[in-house]
């Protein structure tokens, strides 16, 4: 039986109802008087004296004046550990709701400063010391290159622009890879420098295949 966190006459008061229950001590039989069981547990005399009033409550012992204290009841002995027990249990399951709802409470207050963040960085975003800005491009008809994809058309050499999506209609074609083709009304949108955007442009309004597009 776990004692942890009990008063020490609590603990006497166990100790002694479990010898009961174990027939240890057998019922009419007189236990040592108090200075005995002071010394045996190493306690104060008043200590053993409520650890007693306990027993004596629960009819588990009987104190008689001048006496002594006598073995009343094992069964009452053991209705009493099952009692203390299932109390214990109790207590055990309220010690260990409190803990999670501190823990509750901790990880909503991380999630609320986690959320507040997101929210201050959407606000505020961090401003990189050097971005490469963004362009769109759109495919003419008549272009060359249409039906092609981006690795034949060995696109970023030829411009050394990065292809970052291909707004078709309604749907954009993210991160696209070097598969993928291009068709008139594609709009490219890119990231480069400015001459980047200036070499795409020509590109895009090249008519026929020249030597930049060519090779392995």
């Amino acid at each position: 039986m776990d004692n942890d966190g009990l008063t020490q006459y609590m603990r006497i008061a166990i100790s002694v109802a479990e010898r009961i229950a174990a027939g240890e001590l057998r019922e009419g039989e007189k236990i040592s008087g108090r200075s005995k069981l002071s010394s045996e547990y190493e306690v104060s005399p008043e200590t053993v004296r409520r650890a007693i009033q306990l027993l004596s409550d629960m009819r588990v012992v009987a104190v008689k004046e001048q006496s002594g204290v006598y073995v009343l009841s094992a069964d009452n002995a053991k209705r009493y550990l099952q009692n203390f027990e299932n109390r214990a249990d109790l207590m055990s399951k309220r010690r260990k709701l409190r803990e999670l709802i501190e823990e509750k409470e901790a990880l909503n207050r991380r999630m609320g400063e986690l959320c507040q963040s997101i929210l201050e960085d959407t606000l505020y975003p961090v401003q990189p010391a050097e971005t490469l800005p963004t362009f769109s491009c759109r495919v003419p008809d008549g272009w060359y290159g249409i039906g092609k994809n981006l690795g034949d058309l060995r696109f970023w050499q030829a411009t050394g622009a990065t292809v970052a999506a291909i707004r078709r209609g309604t749907t954009d074609i993210l991160s696209p890879g070097p598969y993928a083709e291009l068709y008139a009304g594609d709009t490219v949108i890119f990231v480069g420098e400015k001459k980047a955007k200036e070499a795409v442009e020509r590109f895009l309004n090249t008519e026929q295949e020249t030597g930049s597009g060519k090779g392995p």
